[in-house]
């Protein structure tokens, strides 16, 4: 694996012509003097350093208003490349990606289960080796993680994997000091939320939130472009806000909080429950008589099949994830809400009853008519978008014009 230099880049100039040749380029000289307040020497002087390291080319000749035609510039995807990791409780995803987000290549490790946490970083860095080995000659720039559980996001440091019960993982020091290229690390549905941010929202919505429900139920928030971490990278932890005070334990110790009402185990232990009730279903028939092998994916494909009693749970569900939505709205007022995970696969049943729960409860009818979607990043979701983590760094990172 080559290595690219990052911190060039991240010159405060440099990060303004690059963002504004990615964001609207093709783009001539001129008009990106003109955009950014640059004076024009700086944006020519600039200019010809990003084409000298290929980070930006010539494209084309735009139209002429009087004189010779302008030569318009874009940057140069395939020169430089990122990697990023998806560690999970099971399973470590690794993504390639050029400059303009295309997938180069992508692989994956499974985790075996009482890992220590040496062994893990062996584990992650045999996967970026299985990954960058079959493409030598890519220079990389940086790696971005997305590891579950509580993250101190400024060291990059695992505080606490719960999939894993592993504490204190020095996962930046680490794979800086391996392979020598600035590492971002971030909680893995913060890392989702960024990716939805920076692949999928054409308009760039700046107020976006992310909820991925699937064993557990968290969010990424994003607000004016920017992840929001909170005062101890504690933002997002939506699955803990208590919903139903004569509720069920949660696994954090609390009663009635949301992830007890939508989580994928959730699901399970509501059909669980109504057959241990004696109501009828065809989930029994599908798991020969072992309620035990119930799993939410196994509720939506009995709905699917037309089972009354699996869809009803879902559809409850749905109506509980709308609550939640609802009040997501009332306090952040984001402009859309994502639904990742995996019970965003049951979307063709909870979808419809979510957005019909928020259009009841919603305050007003801007709130009501809040744009909600389901993912589609699919399975190397996280992993693009810790990849998008140092995509951000590179070109929107805190920046202010100097001229």
């Amino acid at each position: 694996m080559k290595k690219g230099s990052f911190q060039w880049m991240k010159s405060l100039n440099r990060t303004i012509i690059l963002n504004k040749i990615r964001r609207d380029g093709p783009i001539s000289r001129a008009q990106i003097a003109k955009e950014t307040k640059l004076t024009p020497p700086t944006v020519s002087s600039l200019v010809s350093e990003l084409i000298e390291k290929e980070l930006v080319v010539e494209s084309e000749q735009g139209e002429s208003i009087g004189g010779r035609k302008p030569t318009l510039l874009i940057i140069n995807s395939d020169r430089f490349y990122l990697i990023g990791l998806d560690v999970g409780a099971k399973k470590i995803r690794a993504i390639l990606i050029d400059l303009s987000g295309n997938k180069i290549d992508k692989t994956q490790t499974l985790i075996s289960t009482r890992i220590s946490k040496e062994d893990l970083l062996i584990l992650i860095k045999r996967t970026i080796s299985d990954l960058t080995n079959a493409h030598d000659t890519k220079e990389v720039i940086g790696i971005g993680v997305g590891m579950h559980g509580a993250i101190d996001v400024e060291t990059g440091t695992s505080l606490f994997a719960p999939g894993l019960n592993l504490r204190d993982i020095p996962i930046k020091k680490v794979l800086e000091m391996e392979y020598d290229v600035p590492v971002i690390v971030d909680n893995d549905v913060r890392a989702m939320a960024f990716g939805e941010y920076w692949f999928t929202d054409e308009k760039k919505d700046e107020n976006i939130v992310t909820v991925n429900i699937g064993n557990g139920v968290g969010a990424g928030i994003v607000l004016n472009g920017k992840i929001f971490h909170g005062k101890s990278d504690l933002a997002g932890e939506i699955g803990h806000m208590t919903i139903d005070l004569n509720g069920r334990t949660c696994s954090c110790g609390n009663v009635g909080c949301w992830q007890t009402l939508i989580s994928g185990p959730a699901i399970a232990d509501a059909a669980k429950r109504r057959i241990e009730l004696k109501s009828k279903s065809m989930l029994i028939d599908m798991v020969d008589g072992d309620l035990q092998k119930i799993e939410g994916k196994t509720v939506y494909e009995a709905a699917i099949a037309g089972d009354a009693l699996s869809k009803e749970i879902l559809e409850k569900t749905g109506e509980c994830i709308g609550i939640g939505l609802t009040n997501l709205i009332h306090i952040i007022n984001p402009a859309k809400i994502i639904i990742g995970g995996g019970v965003a696969s049951a979307s063709p049943i909870i979808l419809p009853r979510i957005k019909e729960t928020i259009a009841q409860r919603g305050l007003t009818q801007q709130a009501k008519s809040t744009p909600i979607f389901c993912s589609n990043l699919g399975s190397y979701g996280t992993s693009l978008g810790a990849s998008a983590l140092v995509l951000g760094e590179i070109f929107e990172g805190d920046i202010s014009v100097v001229d």
